[in-house]
């Protein structure tokens, strides 16, 4: 399933990446600690990778990619279960990234 989102910052991604994650996983919002990791290739930044760090040790991952400007969602086991594409692509500086 995809669908488009007009997302215009960083705080606005996180807020629909852990939202999507909370709610395709029917956990509480808030609930559970989410880290973030900035992804680069050839020493550019490309994407950055969500962890949301549920109960009993499951890990529910979401990655932006910026060069698509898509938000790919997968599930414990690696699955892709969703993909967002974004209308514009928030503006971000490493130095933002947890």
């Amino acid at each position: 399933m995809a669908s488009a989102l007009p997302i215009e910052d960083l705080e606005g991604l996180r807020r629909y990446v852990q939202e999507s994650l909370c709610e395709q996983n029917h956990l509480e919002l808030g609930a559970f600690e989410m880290s973030e990791r900035i992804l680069v290739r050839g020493k550019r930044p490309c994407g950055l990778f969500f962890c949301l760090h549920g109960p009993r040790s499951v890990k529910l991952t979401a990655i932006w990619e910026t060069d698509r400007n898509t938000i790919l969602f997968y599930n414990s086991q690696g699955e892709r279960i969703h993909k967002t594409s974004l209308l514009r692509a928030p503006k971000f500086a490493p130095a933002e990234v947890a």
